[in-house]
C-alpha cells in the first residue's frame, strides 16, 4: 500500500532555512519523515508527505517553519478518529 499524499501545490508547509539553528527538533516530531538535517541545517526532504499536524512548527523555537495546520484532510480523518464521526473536509 502506498502512503497517502496531499497534493504538493495545496501544502501550506514552509520553510526558511536561513533561520533554522539545526536543533532537530522538526525531524524528531515530524510523523512523515518530512525533514532532514543537511549541512547543519533543516532540509524539506518529501514535502509532499506533509499532513500538516503543525507538530513541526509548534516546536520550532527559532519560527524556521511556518505550516497551516487542520486545513487539510489529515485533520478531518484525524477528527473523526477521535469523535467517531465520519471525516468531512469538504473536498
Amino acid at each position: 500500500m502506498s502512503p497517502l499524499r496531499y497534493i504538493e501545490e495545496a501544502i501550506t508547509l514552509e520553510l526558511d532555512a536561513a533561520l533554522c539553528n539545526g536543533c532537530g527538533l522538526c525531524v524528531a516530531v515530524c510523523p512523515h519523515a518530512v525533514f532532514a538535517i543537511a549541512d547543519g541545517r533543516a532540509a524539506l526532504v518529501d514535502r509532499g508527505a506533509c499532513m500538516e499536524c503543525g507538530a513541526c512548527a509548534l516546536n520550532c523555537v527559532p519560527g524556521a517553519i511556518g505550516v497551516e495546520p487542520g486545513v487539510g484532510c489529515a485533520q478531518a480523518i484525524i477528527h473523526g478518529w477521535l469523535t467517531g464521526s465520519e471525516p468531512s473536509c469538504d473536498c
